[in-house]
């Protein structure tokens, strides 16, 4: 990366998302000008076996702002974790490939310059928030969000997608978080609830732009596993 400070690191984790790869970081980069701060966005590739990496090699050879790595094992919630471990902005964000909501970005960076919060979460489902994506992917959030506030006492509406922190604060809470895959980013967030570091929510709109690159119901088993792991953990305060 030739930009040595910048204010604000993406990372985005990708599987197997050569359809949309290109067209989403070409439109991503278009648009963050308008934020009027340095930036770099980090695309964590975890495991792909169609022309992802190739693609984001190429995009980091377009734009300077852009770097790869592919995670050291194949796993969302790892690649996410490097990604967050590797970023170098006071601020990150992470996000999906098939999200980019650049006003979401706007909005959480002002909440976290002003020292209002030390991590904003994207809710899906909170007053205000408009979900456009199918019953199925809408059901199995409100699902999930569910068993994370019986099992957990999770106080807020959401946790997985987007999600901007100060990076050199929460730093200590990934580190303390056991579980990768698709739960990563909601342990993330709920020990940093518990740990009082400060979570506030703000409203975002979402449509699917594509079916998920992994089938709904080949997530469920290992979600669950997941949960039950982190539920014995915090109930035993690891």
């Amino acid at each position: 990366m030739k930009d040595s400070s910048p204010i604000f690191s993406i990372v985005i984790p990708v599987y197997n998302e050569e359809g949309i790869l290109p067209s989403a970081v070409h439109d991503l980069v278009a648009r963050l000008p308008r934020l009027n701060r340095t930036y770099e966005l980090i695309i964590a590739e975890n495991g792909s076996t169609d022309r992802t990496v190739e693609l984001a090699g190429a995009l980091c050879e377009r734009y300077e702002q852009v770097s790869t790595f592919s995670a050291s094992k194949p796993d969302y919630g790892l690649a996410l974790r490097e990604g967050i471990e590797k970023a170098r902005g006071a601020y990150v964000i992470c996000d999906e490939i098939d999200i980019c909501d650049v006003d979401f970005y706007s909005r959480a960076l002002e909440i976290l310059e002003a020292g209002d919060a030390r991590m904003v979460v994207g809710s899906k489902v909170m007053k205000g928030a408009d979900d456009r994506r199918p019953f199925g992917r809408r059901a199995a959030t409100h699902v999930l969000n569910g068993l994370l506030r019986i099992m957990l006492g999770f106080k807020g509406t959401d946790t997985h997608g987007l999600k901007a922190f100060h990076r050199e604060s929460l730093l200590s809470v990934v580190s303390e978080c056991i579980v990768n895959r698709d739960l990563f980013a909601s342990e993330f967030v709920i020990r940093a609830e518990r740990s009082g570091k400060g979570v506030v929510e703000i409203p975002v709109t979402l449509a699917e732009k594509r079916p998920p690159s992994i089938e709904l119901s080949r997530r469920v088993p290992a979600v669950l596993k997941g949960l039950a792991r982190l539920v014995a953990a915090i109930r035993l305060g690891i």
